[in-house]
């Protein structure tokens, strides 16, 4: 079970348990996906000799089972009830890792359960190892996202985008994601003509022209996995200049994909798109890493940039995504999920990354 992995790590560590509030983590580890647990305290408490329980409102009552819980009612005192799971898990001092995203107000009656007795620190810092070698099993839930984001790109290049504005084709394909999976991994980005310069663009109600460069960023989710697709088209022949543009970033991301492989620091990745595009001449219009680890979370360790020191693993997923965006003109971006598969980088989305111009 994952959750009796984190325990070896969590031990191994040198901490003495863990507390953990709904989010990716908690998923990962308990297979609940708790979503709008707002206000009410829900907390996973896990020590270091293997017992964990968990606290949960009463609301969840019947979509937990076979699981070792305490539910409290509105009306309750859930820290009381907190109290008595620290007692039974023998954690009334000692090292504490706890969740990166927990609210304040959460985190703060827990340090005062602890009375000056707790040492906290981030969760992320163990859960990371185990969260970023993906197993078979994972795998195939996020081929199963990226296929979904494939079939939709598939169908954007038989609509008839002249004329559409940003935000209805952004619309168009957010519809499309919920058919195909089970919804969204983030908003999607529809970024035209000078737009395009802007990498995270919030679609407008720009129209699509002829001549436009279109950036279409988005991704799916399948069982809690995530896709993240980026591809550019052209709508009618663009200026010469983006055309060289897209060529210069399509090579520089190819030799990034032929560059993965285990064993090496991701920041040597990220050097083998920034070489191809500041060759190119285009280095001062690049602003952003090539890319980000991609699992229950649509940005997760481990990020391919400069700074990145994570050497690459049988198992690891993320993203390799140049671009260059030129103010006043427009800008390019080609993005695919990729993972460490029997030593060497695998695509796992396969749309077309030849430059279509309808």
């Amino acid at each position: 079970m994952r959750i009796e992995r984190f325990i070896s790590e969590m031990a191994r560590a040198g901490f003495d348990g863990a507390i953990v509030s709904p989010g990716a983590n908690f998923y990962y580890l308990t297979g609940f996906n708790l979503h709008e647990t707002g206000e009410r305290p829900t907390l996973l408490v896990i020590n270091s000799d293997g017992d964990y329980h968990l606290l949960a409102p009463a609301m969840y009552r019947n979509q937990i089972s076979n699981f070792p819980v305490t539910f409290w009612s509105d009306g309750e005192n859930p820290y009381h009830k907190l109290s008595w799971i620290f007692g039974e898990l023998r954690l009334s001092e000692g090292k504490l890792l706890v969740e990166n995203t927990m609210r304040a107000d959460w985190l703060i009656n827990i340090l005062r359960l602890g009375n000056g007795r707790f040492e906290l620190q981030p969760l992320s810092q163990v859960i990371r190892e185990l969260r970023m070698r993906k197993d078979g099993k994972e795998l195939k839930l996020m081929e199963h996202a990226a296929r979904a984001v494939d079939r939709v790109f598939d169908e954007i290049l038989s609509w008839d985008l002249l004329g559409m504005s940003e935000r209805e084709l952004a619309l168009r394909i957010e519809l499309r994601i919920r058919e195909l999976s089970d919804g969204l991994s983030f908003d999607p980005i529809v970024a035209s003509g000078e737009n395009a310069a802007n990498p995270h663009h919030e679609p407008g109600d720009r129209k699509l022209r002829k001549g436009d460069m279109v950036i279409l960023d988005y991704g799916a989710r399948w069982k809690g996995y995530c896709s993240d697709i980026t591809r550019t088209i052209a709508i009618g022949r663009p200026d010469e200049s983006l055309i060289e543009i897209y060529e210069t970033v399509k090579e520089a991301q190819e030799r990034a994909f032929r560059t993965v492989r285990e064993g090496i620091p991701a920041r040597e990745v990220d050097s083998a798109v920034r070489e191809t595009i500041g060759k190119a001449g285009y280095g001062e219009y690049f602003p952003h890493r090539t890319g980000h680890g991609l699992g229950l979370e649509v940005h997760e360790e481990p990020y391919i940039g400069p700074d990145g020191e994570v050497i690459l693993g049988e198992g690891m997923t993320f993203t390799i995504e140049p671009g260059i965006y030129v103010p006043g003109l427009g800008g390019v971006r080609i993005e695919d999920d990729v993972a460490v598969i029997d030593g060497r980088g695998k695509r796992l989305t396969r749309s077309n990354r030849e430059l279509v111009v309808l």
